[in-house]
């Protein structure tokens, strides 16, 4: 846990130098930097390999989808895989980028040798701190390792970006599942990845935080977790919705982003107070300098040019 305040505390000094060089704005869009991400973990256990998932699950209509019959009927599609947002599309510009998200892989393991974590939500203070862009890169980390299979989940309704990045033209998600108009099958597809599966946040709604709270998506994720070695969900902030929480009592664990030189401590520690009630297993430091004070691991190079660097 002091690593975790250790963190945030560097935040709150690289906010606090920031304003001498220059006004900070509003963060927007989903563009990268040549910053770093600091990890820290509460746990240092001996990295394991995934464990072997079940090959079936309870199924709401069928009484039991199988491995098999996900592979062959979820949505098949071409990703347009964006690669201004995740590292492993251009190992050659973003080398030590990739490693940085293999660390973080390599911790999670080692926390889930003593903690089980199956789903894992990404969750951050505010908007565009950084969430989207963790989520898509630990997932392609993820994948990579042999066997592995990841289900990607965009459960923000409000500001979906994932079908963005991953390049998955818009179409029916978890909105319309919760809604009980779509099926597993028919809202859950695969791209290039073999191992990979993504459900997109699908059609606007009105009512997003009454959807998740209704049981429906607590029974999906109880009936995909015994399919997949990881299951992550990309969600809204927290403190300006209150999805962020209810989404944390549905999950194993929760990842907090937090955004170097933008994101008070203050701010951060509110957050994480109104997520007490969760396994809060670590946090990542995004878009932190390069220089040896920071104790950076890598940077994004050759990228981000210009203006202010930001995450979503």
């Amino acid at each position: 846990m002091s690593r975790i305040h250790e963190a945030l505390k560097k935040a709150e000094q690289d906010r606090s130098a920031s304003r001498g060089d220059r006004k900070l704005e509003e963060p927007s869009g989903l563009v990268e930097s040549r910053h770093a991400v600091q990890i820290a973990t509460r746990d240092e256990a001996v990295v394991l390999p995934p464990t072997v998932a079940p090959d079936s699950i309870p199924h709401l209509d069928s009484g039991v989808l199988q491995l098999a019959e996900l592979r062959a009927k979820c949505i098949t599609s071409t990703w347009n895989l964006d690669p201004n947002s995740l590292v492993f599309s251009s190992p050659k510009d973003f080398p030590s980028g990739a490693e940085q998200f293999r660390t973080l892989r390599s911790r999670l393991y080692r926390i889930r040798e003593t903690k089980p974590i199956n789903t894992l939500l990404i969750t951050s203070s505010t908007p565009a701190e950084g969430k989207t862009f963790v989520a898509a890169n630990l997932a392609q980390a993820l994948v990579r390792q042999h066997g592995c299979r990841v289900l990607l989940v965009d459960s923000d309704m409000r500001a979906p970006r994932l079908h963005h990045v991953l390049g998955v033209p818009p179409g029916p998600g978890l909105a319309e599942y919760l809604q009980g108009g779509r099926t597993e099958l028919e809202v859950m597809q695969k791209g290039l990845e073999e191992e990979l599966y993504f459900i997109q946040a699908g059609s606007h709604v009105t009512h997003p935080a009454e959807l998740i709270s209704n049981g429906v998506l607590k029974q999906l994720l109880a009936r995909v977790s015994g399919l997949f070695d990881w299951v992550i969900l990309d969600s809204p902030p927290v403190l300006p919705v209150s999805d962020a929480v209810v989404l944390a009592t549905m999950c194993d664990a929760v990842l907090f982003v937090v955004r170097a030189g933008t994101t008070p401590a203050a701010v951060s520690q509110k957050a994480c107070q109104q997520l007490q009630d969760a396994n809060i297993v670590g946090i990542v430091l995004n878009s932190t300098d390069d220089s040896p004070a920071s104790g950076s691991y890598y940077q994004y190079s050759g990228y981000g040019l210009g203006q202010s660097n930001r995450h979503k």
